[in-house]
């Protein structure tokens, strides 16, 4: 994009040329070249020089000001930046950031409003609706990397309040391909069990085939981790010694199966946390009163990638 007149020549050099075409004959297509203007611009200006030579310039004044959004709009950026905020205080609800697209796309739904993102974002700043991101300190460098895909899935579940509408809270079983980070599996349960993670794997494995490997953490349903022995107590089985049910299914499809080495090492859970966010707003955009099997219904008819 060109710069503007006033920043590419100055009030002198302007006048140097109007004198030309008034005074010296110079065809008006050469000076149109040189200033990049259209002729109507061309004739404004030179109507304003020629009536007062000595104070023209090339500098303007708005009539309005620019940038300006309307008292309704600013009245409902806030609105919504409060509810936004009222959802991350819940201790029972898995938010933990403020969603500016989700408030953009609610703003034109309901009140039919066009506001920008960064628009939104700075109102946000300004009233105390923001949370700067935190750099992660890297606690350790043991983690499991993928070169393909298929190579390793990530498999967990998490325990929390999905939906502002429900009332209680409810476990998100996820399978997650780490190399393309498409989300192979998501269902909410109103309990977990061992039997619905192998529902999870029938599911993946019907619908994509056998992957390589399986990445989880070592909780009871997928590992068997025995304690330390005491001095009143000597253990005769010690970890993995004993299959779980899971694990054991895993094992009959020939997946290979690894265990997260440390909970840092699992944290994957951020990484499904835009499809989790997007089905929580479409739940909320709908105004509908949440319910289990709906939610589910939801889920599963947006496949994405997180």
């Amino acid at each position: 994009m060109a710069k503007q007149l006033h920043k590419r020549f100055s009030p002198e050099e302007v006048k140097t040329l109007f004198q030309k075409y008034l005074y010296e004959g110079i065809e008006l297509i050469y000076i149109l070249e040189t200033l990049r203007v259209k002729k109507s611009r061309f004739f404004k200006l030179l109507k304003e020089y020629v009536r007062d030579p000595n104070n023209f310039s090339l500098q303007y004044k708005r009539k309005s000001a620019t940038r300006r959004i309307s008292a309704d709009v600013e009245r409902n950026i806030i609105k919504e930046l409060k509810e936004e905020k009222r959802l991350i205080e819940d201790k029972d609800i898995s938010t933990t950031s403020y969603n500016y697209s989700y408030v953009k796309d609610r703003i034109y739904e309901d009140y039919k409003q066009k506001v920008s993102l960064p628009t939104i974002i700075n109102r946000a700043k300004k009233e105390g609706f923001y949370k700067p991101k935190k750099r992660k300190k890297r606690a350790h460098d043991r983690e499991v990397h993928s070169n393909y895909i298929g190579e390793l899935i990530q498999h967990d579940s998490s325990h929390h309040k999905f939906s502002p509408y429900a009332d209680k809270k409810w476990y998100l079983i996820t399978s997650l391909d780490d190399y393309s980070r498409l989300l192979l599996y998501a269902k909410l349960m109103e309990r977990e069990t061992s039997w619905h993670h192998i529902v999870a794997l029938q599911d993946v494995f019907l619908v994509r085939g056998f992957p390589f490997s399986y990445y989880v953490d070592s909780r009871s349903i997928f590992r068997f981790v025995q304690g330390r022995d005491s001095l009143w107590r000597k253990h005769h089985l010690l970890t993995d010694d004993v299959e779980t049910q899971w694990g054991k299914v895993l094992h009959d499809c020939k997946v290979e199966l690894k265990y997260a080495l440390s909970p840092q090492a699992k944290d994957y859970t951020s990484h499904c946390t835009s499809f989790i966010r997007f089905a929580s707003s479409l739940i909320n955009f709908l105004l509908l009163p949440c319910c289990f099997s709906f939610s589910n219904l939801v889920m599963s008819s947006f496949p994405g990638h997180s």
